[in-house]
C-alpha cells in the first residue's frame, strides 16, 4: 500500500514538471517577440534633435545661396546696367533716380537682401494691369551669351528679352511665358543663356505682363553676359 501511494506522488509530481515545462516554452516565443520588437524600435528623435536638423538645412540654404549670388558677382565677363528708363514707376519722383522703385534701381549690382516688396528694386506704377517694360544700358558693347535677371518679388511675369545692336535695331533673343518653377518666397534669377550675338550691344528690354503673377513684379538687377 505504502508503495502505491509512493508511486502515485512520483508520477504526480513528475506530471506537474511536465506541465510547468510545456507552460515555460509555450511563453518563450511570445517573450522572444517582445525582446525583439524593443530592439528593433526606432529611438524617439528629441526635438532639440530635430530643431538641429532644421536649423543646419536653413544654414547650408543659406550657405549655398551665397555662393551662387557671389559667383554671378564675380563673372569676369559679365556687367551690370549704368542707366534704365521703364514704361511706368512707384517712384514718386521720376527725375530723381535716387528714389525707390525708380527704374535706376535695377542697375548696378545686387543689393536687395531678401525676397520681397522692397524700394531697392524697380516696380511698375500699377500692379497686374498689363505690359510693362524696362530698358537698361551697359557701358561697354559685346557679342552677348547670356542675361541674368534678379527678380525680388513675384517673379515669374517676364515675356520678352530684347537686344539692340549698334544702329538701334532690336533682336529679340527669348520669349515667354516663363516657365521656371521658383522657389516660393525667395530671390530668384531668370537665366536666358543664346548663342553668341553676331552684333555687339548694350541695352537690354526686358518686358513683362504683369496681370500674368499676381502682384507687383520687381526687378533688383539684370546682369549682361558677353565678351
Amino acid at each position: 500500500m505504502l508503495k502505491h501511494q509512493i508511486l502515485t506522488l512520483t508520477l504526480l509530481i513528475s506530471a506537474g514538471f511536465l506541465v510547468t515545462a510545456c507552460s515555460k516554452k509555450a511563453e518563450a516565443p511570445a517573450q522572444a517577440e517582445s525582446t525583439a520588437a524593443a530592439v528593433e524600435a526606432p529611438a524617439p528623435v528629441s526635438s532639440a534633435a530635430a530643431e538641429e536638423d532644421q536649423e543646419l538645412a536653413k544654414k547650408r540654404k543659406a550657405m549655398e545661396f551665397a555662393l551662387a549670388e557671389d559667383a554671378i558677382k564675380n563673372d569676369p565677363n559679365g556687367q551690370w546696367a549704368v542707366s534704365a528708363k521703364a514704361s511706368t514707376t512707384y517712384a514718386s519722383d521720376v527725375n530723381d533716380t535716387a528714389r525707390g522703385y525708380h527704374p535706376f534701381r535695377a542697375t548696378g549690382v545686387p543689393d536687395t537682401q531678401s525676397y520681397g516688396d522692397a524700394d531697392t528694386s524697380w516696380a511698375t506704377k500699377e500692379s497686374d494691369t498689363g505690359l510693362e517694360w524696362i530698358e537698361l544700358e551697359y557701358a561697354k558693347p559685346v557679342n552677348a551669351t547670356e542675361i541674368k535677371i534678379r527678380q525680388n518679388f513675384n517673379p515669374g511675369a517676364i515675356i520678352s528679352v530684347d537686344l539692340y545692336d549698334e544702329t538701334g535695331s532690336a533682336h529679340n533673343i527669348w520669349k515667354g511665358p516663363d516657365a521656371s518653377q521658383y522657389k516660393p518666397s525667395t530671390i530668384s534669377w531668370l537665366n536666358i543663356p543664346f548663342e553668341k550675338t553676331a552684333f555687339k550691344t548694350q541695352r537690354v528690354k526686358i518686358t513683362l505682363a504683369t496681370n500674368a503673377v499676381s502682384g507687383w513684379n520687381e526687378i533688383d538687377a539684370v546682369q549682361l553676359i558677353g565678351e
